[in-house]
């Protein structure tokens, strides 16, 4: 019965479908006809008399090919919306129909039945008959388009963007079809530029190949372009970054298509033409970290991130959500970041379970509860203070937060039996000279001699700069464009490793999957990039034009910055990971057991507020520090606290 009523609705819903379509199927009908009979009349036009009195043959012919119709869809195809990619299904149909036209000539034949349909008839058929439907869909999407266009609103047409493609190969073909495809979407294409020669003078879809990247000002203004789109899927950063030079000559707005991988396997979309972001200029393709070995890690363990609400700890919850823990725990100490985080992640995994802890992880007894309820398998210690400049102004809690934490989240790990602990450390822990940088090279030793003691693999990753951070120097230059500048840097010198913030998140969990114990993993970040270039790249995607429209003012490099970053020093031992773009390092000469005394040292004269002693003992320990000298306080005047000028804090 169950069969039966299947096939029932199957067959309604067949029935249905004929009676939407029948129009057109009134029109394929009078198409396979006239095929026919042109095709008899092309054929032996002498004998078209004869054809034409033969409907049994022309009834079989057209009953064979609707069959085949059926069977591939082909009525299930909108008209107005026929494109290459359904041209397939009219070649398939076509193959069979001359497949079956010629059994059936041959099957008459050897019954030396009267048929008088020749091979060359069938043939011909075929052929006009694959011309004539995919004509009249073709024709129909021509009519659509113009009526379409005639009736847009002509305030409409006035809002649609000007818009030239840079890059006229499949990726930039396929971005055209879309905005054709969907021509009410605010794009006017006027053209394309390649600086492939072999492309000049040729048209794609209407659209014509104006000129080279290098004639962009001319055709920007001739037509008066507003926008261009970079429509190469592969677009070299030494082209990129050409283009871009080019486009801050001229009043142009840029933008580009998604990457490859995205435009290829799957449809483009003109939604998805977005404005070129901070992470298209690190000069490097964006690393692909995490493995089948990350999920075997998380999947149906407990994991805890501490720093759950910072920019980094937010995605290591996200990536970690992703493989499906048994449970995930929140440690934030900030109430407004933990609820933030929590929605977020409540929302997108509703079926997880996420526990959010408001804890300080300094505070041994509250993180000693959390360890004795849930008992985590991964840890992944991302809490900490980074801010070079106003650590330097507040070295103790340098020491309670990142150094004394570091001891109380790793100590527990290794009491409760975790699996892994990895640590979020920076390059400049890396011949530190601010102190953040050496709590930093602190907690490292720290993990090196947990990982002595324990059974437990404790690792540390180090990271570049994070672009998008919290407080880093892409949201300050963004809030300073958008108030109309200056934008300020400390020195037309500096330079810095950039990565962004999925890359720093997937290097965390590659690390935790690849980790034997001991290591401190570096990613491979190309080639670091100079402060000021990238200050005047983000004018430039801002619209605007650097020390024209926006000023950028030099301000000195401020107390514990270093005009270059390096990822290791020379006493440390780089060797290569599984994974090209990763690499393993070994502190050179570890302090072994003396780093608890040292660190219990530290901590007193963090209470106790004695940063000179901090900044000796820090010294002691780590040899190839460069602190700079320790100021004292600036004096009171009045009752009231007088700031250094950026000139003294300079000199």
């Amino acid at each position: 019965m169950e069969s039966k009523s299947t096939a029932l609705i199957g067959i309604r819903s067949w029935l249905e479908l004929l009676w939407i379509k029948r129009y057109q199927i009134c029109v394929d009908t009078a198409v396979m006809c006239s095929a026919f009979r042109l095709a008899c009349l092309l054929t032996d036009g002498s004998r078209s008399q004869i054809y034409a009195r033969r409907w049994k043959e022309l009834a079989c012919v057209i009953l064979v090919q609707w069959i085949v119709i059926q069977l591939f869809g082909i009525h299930r195809l909108l008209w107005r919306y026929v494109s290459l990619s359904e041209v397939s299904l009219f070649v398939k149909a076509a193959a069979w129909w001359l497949a079956l036209d010629t059994l059936i000539v041959v099957a008459a034949a050897n019954k030396s039945e009267t048929w008088p349909i020749q091979a060359s008839i069938v043939f011909l058929n075929v052929l006009l008959t694959f011309a004539g439907l995919l004509g009249v869909r073709v024709l129909w999407k021509m009519m659509c388009s113009i009526n379409d266009r005639q009736n847009e609103p002509l305030s409409h047409e006035h809002q649609r963007k000007r818009v030239v493609l840079i890059g006229a190969g499949e990726a930039g073909e396929r971005v055209l079809s879309e905005i054709l495809h969907e021509g009410a979407r605010g794009f006017d294409v006027r053209g394309f530029v390649d600086d492939d020669r072999s492309k000049r003078r040729s048209v794609i879809h209407g659209v014509p190949v104006l000129g080279s990247v290098s004639d962009l000002p001319t055709i920007v203004k001739e037509l008066e372009i507003d926008h261009v789109i970079i429509t190469m899927a592969q677009c070299p950063q030494d082209d990129f970054r050409r283009i871009l030079a080019i486009c801050g000559q001229i009043p142009v707005r840029v933008r580009l298509i998604p990457s490859l991988n995205e435009l290829l396997q799957d449809n483009p979309r003109v939604s998805r033409i977005r404005d070129i972001g901070i992470a298209d200029l690190l000069g490097r393709e964006p690393v692909q970290l995490v493995d089948d070995r990350a999920r075997e890690l998380i999947s149906g363990k407990c994991v805890m991130v501490t720093g759950a609400g910072g920019s980094i700890g937010a995605e290591l919850v996200r990536r970690a959500a992703h493989y499906k823990p048994s449970t995930l725990l929140l440690v934030e100490r900030s109430e407004f970041a933990l609820f933030t985080v929590d929605n977020e992640i409540r929302a997108a995994w509703p079926e997880l379970n996420f526990v959010p802890v408001l804890a300080d992880v300094t505070n041994r007894s509250r993180i000693t509860q959390v360890f004795e309820q849930y008992g985590p398998h991964v840890v992944l210690h991302a809490a900490a203070h980074k801010h070079v400049p106003l650590i330097e102004n507040n070295v103790t809690e340098a020491i309670t937060n990142n150094v004394l934490a570091t001891q109380v989240v790793g100590e527990l790990a290794a009491q409760w039996g975790a699996e892994v602990f990895v640590l979020i450390s920076s390059d400049k822990a890396v011949r530190p000279k601010s102190v953040m940088g050496a709590s930093k090279r602190v907690s490292e030793l720290i993990v090196q001699e947990l990982n002595r003691r324990y059974r437990t693999q404790f690792l540390a990753v180090r990271f570049g700069n994070v672009i998008g951070s919290a407080g880093s120097v892409v949201p300050n230059f963004e809030e300073q464009i958008r108030k109309g500048g200056p934008v300020t840097v400390t020195h037309p010198e500096m330079q810095r490793y950039f990565m962004t913030i999925p890359e720093a998140a997937a290097l965390v969990l590659e690390a935790a999957a690849m980790g034997q114990g001991g290591e401190i993993f570096v990613l491979d970040m190309g080639k670091p990039v100079r402060v000021v270039d990238l200050a005047k790249e983000m004018i430039l995607l801002s619209g605007l034009r650097p020390n024209e429209d926006i000023e950028i003012v030099y301000t000195g490099i401020r107390p514990g910055e270093k005009l270059f970053e390096e990822l290791s020093s020379s006493s440390e031992r780089l060797a290569k990971s599984r994974h090209p773009k990763i690499y393993i390092g070994q502190l050179g000469d570890p302090p072994g057991e003396k780093i608890f005394p040292i660190v219990e040292q530290l901590i007193q004269l963090s209470g106790q507020g004695n940063v000179a002693d901090i900044k000796r003992v820090l010294q002691e320990l780590i040899p190839d520090a460069q602190f700079e000298p320790t100021k004292s306080p600036a004096p009171v005047v009045s009752g009231t606290y007088r700031p250094h000028t950026i000139a003294e804090s300079a000199s």
